[in-house]
């Protein structure tokens, strides 16, 4: 402990002053949690929406198919109002609406699953018995808006969006070249022409999970929420252990940060000494697991903040713990003191430290606030926030088959960020807080990795940082996207043409039903819109920055999303080309000649 105390101190200059314009709102704070109980964690809504994306035998002819809606509201059986809309429309942008339903339930101590039914027909302006119109083959999205509370101080929104498909047989499945093929640059060549053998492998992980030193590892039969802080069963080495054992490359326990007191408010009485010594045995039995097991990497670290008026973020790779919570007495129940929903101030330190981050199911507002705007755009952040994730299991799942239908989709937030400026790349992780670390679903976040390094937290965190990551619903697939032959995650200038391809492949032997290529621009603060449903395009983009990304949907309905890829077109203002080189630091025990990634390291 001494010794990581020691490491604090050297900290450069800059934290210091960080740390003391802190002081007045970290004080302030403390008083309000000794005095009064916080919020519990996971007391908001949880919306789900499963939707088959093909449909079942008997309803091919008409292409009809049953939705579910799974509404909870986990607040100690209090009542809360929630009205709810679910919209069927196509997939393009101001597509003409199909159908909807609606309703309001009051929810309480159980969950709510309510069962609609779509008989195949377009019935958006046509009376209610009225003779079919049959949707025409193509693809479909369905979209859920769940509102809770609506009209008090305390509302909550929570938006979920899905694609179907109608298929009778006359559609055209997209041809996408296999993974490891990716176009060429020079004359002559095409989305298909194969280039050398990749110089990265993949490696698929679950960087977002809890055992027993927070919320999680509770036993599968008794699990249907959250834990109790520290009362679980299972422990770290019980996870990265499953894990192992259910095919996962990584697995980071991702303890709560505030829970290190064993309480999901403030415990008043607890004693730091045993806080900071929880967390250092979280660092030693993953660092322990690892060297022990080769080929499987065990992190440990923290998601840091609060939902409520917050939003949890994951720190992959502090060795400090973070917290803005005291006793009694007035001790700092942490290494270090980072005020509750102070982003600015966090994003800071944490690009001092050299440290990474991601967001974790981010809402699309109220949370990760700076001056006031959700995902509040800031160079720090910006330098520092690598992944967000983009699809989660239920975080209350008990299930180890991996056949969870209640999952998350944040695309909309991620979109929002991305927009904002954040250069992050999508991830999908499963949030367990039951004793099934990676078993609920097949999602994965996968990583590509330097080929014929050892899996290491080294080779990982420099992956990590330059973005060289796709989310999958899948883990046997694989998606890659190129821009004149620069690989995702990469930001790079370009002059003339863009050629942008993808290439995909699944070892399950699953194809490709649909792919859209999307389009934004960093900073405008404006909307992602689709640019082609082709694997490849080429385009002149207009001069300036812009950004652009796929999503493959398979012939299962299961989504897989690339990292994007950051383009600057052009002539570059001045302005514009001091936030392009913004770059993510770069700690020392990455070479600082590395250029997987198309540009060196700094």
């Amino acid at each position: 402990m001494c010794r990581q105390h020691a490491k604090w101190m050297a900290c450069t200059m800059c934290i210091g002053l960080l740390m003391l314009a802190w002081s007045t709102t970290a004080a302030m704070q403390a008083d309000v949690h000794v005095s009064r109980p916080e919020a519990k964690e996971h007391s908001e809504l949880e919306a789900t929406l499963y939707v088959p994306f093909r449909a079942a035998a008997g309803d091919r002819r008409a292409q009809g198919r049953s939705f579910q809606v799974s509404l909870a509201y986990p607040d100690g059986g209090q009542p809360h109002r929630v009205a709810w809309t679910v919209t069927l429309a196509g997939s393009a942008p101001q597509a003409a609406v199909l159908q909807q339903w609606s309703g309001q339930d009051s929810l309480g101590a159980s969950a709510l699953d309510i069962n609609l039914h779509w008989d195949g027909c377009a019935r958006a302006r046509a009376p209610p018995h009225a003779a079919c119109s049959p949707a025409p083959d193509g693809l479909y999205q369905l979209r859920l808006t769940a509102i809770a509370d609506q009209g008090q101080g305390n509302e909550e929104v929570v938006e979920q969006q899905w694609q179907l498909a109608v298929d009778r047989g006359s559609g055209v499945r997209p041809h996408v070249p296999a993974f490891g093929m990716k176009a060429g640059t020079g004359p002559g060549a095409t989305p298909d022409s194969p280039l050398e053998a990749s110089p990265y492998r993949v490696v698929y992980a679950n960087l977002h999970s809890q055992t027993n030193h927070s919320d999680g590892g509770g036993a599968l039969a008794a699990c249907h929420g959250a834990q109790e802080p520290q009362t679980g069963l299972f422990g770290p080495l019980d996870a990265y252990a499953y894990a192992q054992q259910h095919g996962l490359d990584v697995l980071m326990a991702s303890e709560h940060n505030h829970m290190y007191d064993g309480s999901d408010g403030t415990n008043g009485t607890a004693d730091p000494a045993a806080a900071l010594a929880l967390y250092r045995t979280g660092l030693a039995q993953a660092a322990a697991y690892t060297a022990g097991h080769p080929g499987f990497l065990a992190l440990y670290g923290m998601e840091w903040g609060v939902i409520n008026q917050g939003g949890h973020l994951n720190i992959v790779n502090s060795d400090l713990l973070l917290g803005w919570e005291r006793n009694v007495l007035g001790e700092l129940l942490a290494d270090v003191e980072t005020p509750k929903s102070d982003y600015a101030g966090l994003y800071a330190l944490m690009r001092a430290q050299g440290w990474i981050g991601q967001f974790n199911h981010p809402a699309y507002a109220g949370q990760f606030l700076l001056d006031g705007q959700p995902l509040g755009y800031s160079a720090d952040g910006d330098a520092v926030m690598v992944l967000c994730e983009v699809m989660n299991t239920s975080a209350f799942s008990n299930n180890d088959s991996e056949t969870e239908t209640r999952r998350s989709n944040y695309e909309a937030a991620c979109n929002r960020a991305l927009e904002a400026g954040y250069h992050v790349a999508f991830s999908s992780n499963q949030d367990n807080h039951c004793a099934n670390w990676g078993a609920a679903y097949g999602n994965r976040t996968a990583v590509l990795v330097a080929a014929g390094t050892p899996l290491s937290r080294d080779s990982l965190f420099e992956a990590l940082r330059a973005r060289r990551v796709f989310a999958t619903m899948d883990k046997h697939a694989r998606l890659l996207l190129t821009a004149n032959g620069h690989l995702m995650g990469e930001r790079f200038d370009n002059h003339g043409p863009l050629l942008l391809a993808t290439s995909f492949s699944n070892d399950a032997g699953r194809q490709a039903a649909a792919i859209t290529l999307f389009q934004g621009v960093p900073g405008r603060n404006g909307t992602v819109t689709p640019l082609s449903d082709q694997p490849s395009i080429s385009l002149t983009p207009a001069p300036g920055p812009h950004f652009y990304f796929a999503r493959l949907i398979q012939d299962d309905g299961n989504v897989i999303w690339s990292a994007p890829i950051w383009v600057m077109q052009g002539e570059k203002t001045r302005g514009e080309e001091a936030q392009w080189q913004e770059r993510p630091p770069v700690p020392e025990k990455v070479a600082a000649d590395s250029t997987a990634n198309g540009h060196t390291s700094k």
